[in-house]
């Protein structure tokens, strides 16, 4: 909210007043920054940019090494030793970084707007992984077979429903392949949860369920008492009410310039 929303909110007011030029909306950040920041603060700042960047990108990197490494690599040759498990990972590090340069022209292609563009891919990855864990949580009957169900098939429909969006403009625009492709991406996500909602409860319908010994302490149904005053005991009164400011500001910013 304090990275996004704000500045972008005062950027807006400004240019609406004349006080400050800008073309799209990524250029509203380093305006803000080279137009109204006094010199010492917008070096402060650029600094602070810079060593979020780098924090994120090592973040990034090392969980995507790490991840090949022992999730995958190492359960293929379980008797490697360490050192040559850190050159994998050093060689997987390196690959991240090459595969991210080349997404680059698939970035520009979906959307010139990089928020835009998170959110856009947000759209496409975010709703089987938050069906699966939501329902994993409020349900006792959604069993593993449900949930990788939900998880494949949304990374199926998420490459296609990708493909399609780069290769719209040379698609049938009267054909169903155009209207898949080129749906706004919220809508899409919508329907996109949904769907994987329905795959996740009908195949674990399907399947045996999972006894309550394998569920025990994963769902809501399934905690046990000391879990439940470990839970309770895990926030106070102060964070519930900094959240319902948080999400009383946000309403508030919404609906006051959906109105405007």
């Amino acid at each position: 909210m304090f990275l996004f929303l704000i500045p972008g909110i005062v950027a807006l007011a400004l240019k609406m007043k004349g006080e400050l030029e800008w073309d799209t909306p990524d250029q509203a950040f380093p305006a803000l920054m080279s137009k109204v920041l006094p010199p010492g603060l917008r070096g402060l700042v650029a600094a602070g940019l810079m060593a979020a960047l780098m924090s994120s990108l090592a973040s990034v990197f090392n969980s995507c090494s790490t991840l090949f490494t022992v999730d995958v690599y190492k359960k293929l040759r379980p008797n490697r030793s360490e050192s040559h498990l850190l050159l994998v990972g050093r060689f997987a590090t390196l690959g991240v970084v090459i595969l991210g340069i080349l997404w680059i022209p698939i970035m520009a292609n979906i959307s010139g707007v990089l928020y835009e563009y998170l959110q856009s891919v947000q759209s496409y990855i975010a709703p089987p992984i938050t069906a699966v864990f939501l329902l994993g949580i409020f349900s006792k009957r959604i069993n593993s077979r449900g949930a990788m169900a939900a998880l494949v098939s949304g990374l199926v429909i998420a490459v296609v429903r990708l493909g399609l969006e780069l290769a719209k403009d040379n698609l049938n625009p009267d054909g169903v392949l155009f209207a898949f492709g080129d749906v706004n991406f919220l809508v899409f996500s919508a329907w996109f949860f949904l769907f994987s909602i329905l795959i996740a409860v009908g195949v674990s319908l399907a399947t045996p369920p999972q006894s309550d010994l394998q569920l025990q302490g994963l769902t809501f149904g399934t905690l046990s008492e000391k879990q439940k005053i470990e839970n309770k005991a895990s926030y106070n009164i102060w964070d519930i009410v900094a959240s319902l400011i948080v999400v009383a500001i946000v309403a508030y910013v919404m609906i006051y310039f959906n109105g405007r």
